[in-house]
């Protein structure tokens, strides 16, 4: 009984093309939402270490303001509540906004707070050599910052992969919500327990690389 309601594999035979394409969109999600928050994020750090206390207090506004809103309020507030500003965008353009809104306000004080632990001398040495304060980042600086919080970036990368779940809640056909309409039609939650083992499947090695370089730069 056990195996039938939780386990039927002729259910997921009967529902795979439907899951395929909900899993195909998370990862079109994901192919579209990290690489655009890490650059966001990058770029607001880079503004930060180069600005005065002006751009350093708009850094800090935006990091605290979509690091404070959970993904789900802002994804909601996008689609239902942007279209009474006569801005209406679509679930997937909803989706990507919020994501990235929400992972670049962590990638962006990751990579800050490398920038920052940076020692002096490696500035001095960048501007000795003759290269201007953003050359001197860019090619001296970030660097050595986004190695030393590579764990950090990864952890995030994970923590906004699972986050393309919540774009359920708009109706946009990703892996969980292809899912949910599987179940309805196999009458049992085999789809769901599907698609749990795939994302264990998938994150569990991000998840394994990320707690060994954390704990790799707590020994350093």
């Amino acid at each position: 009984m056990f195996l039938e309601n939780f386990f039927d594999i002729n259910a997921i035979i009967y529902t795979y093309p439907l899951l395929l394409d909900g899993f195909l969109l998370t990862v079109k999600l994901v192919a579209v939402i990290v690489p655009a928050g890490i650059a966001l994020g990058t770029i607001l750090a880079l503004i930060y270490a180069l600005g005065g206390w002006f751009t350093k207090a708009g850094f800090i506004l935006y990091v605290d303001t979509f690091r404070s809103l959970p993904p789900l309020v802002l994804l909601v507030f996008i689609f239902y509540g942007l279209p009474f500003l006569g801005i209406q965008l679509g679930s997937f353009a909803s989706a990507v906004l919020a994501l990235v809104l929400n992972g670049s306000s962590y990638y962006a004080e990751i990579v800050r707070a490398g920038i920052v632990a940076i020692p002096k001398g490696q500035w001095d040495a960048g501007r000795a050599t003759g290269l201007t304060r953003f050359q001197t980042i860019v090619y001296i600086v970030l660097p050595q910052a986004v190695r030393n919080v590579v764990g950090p970036l990864l952890g995030n990368t994970l923590e906004l992969t699972k986050a393309t779940s919540i774009c359920s809640v708009v109706a946009l056909p990703e892996f969980l919500r292809t899912a949910q309409i599987a179940q309805s039609h196999v009458y049992n939650p085999t789809p769901l327990v599907f698609v749990a083992l795939v994302y264990l499947i998938l994150l569990w090695p991000l998840a394994r690389l990320v707690s060994r370089l954390e704990r790799g730069i707590a020994t350093h």
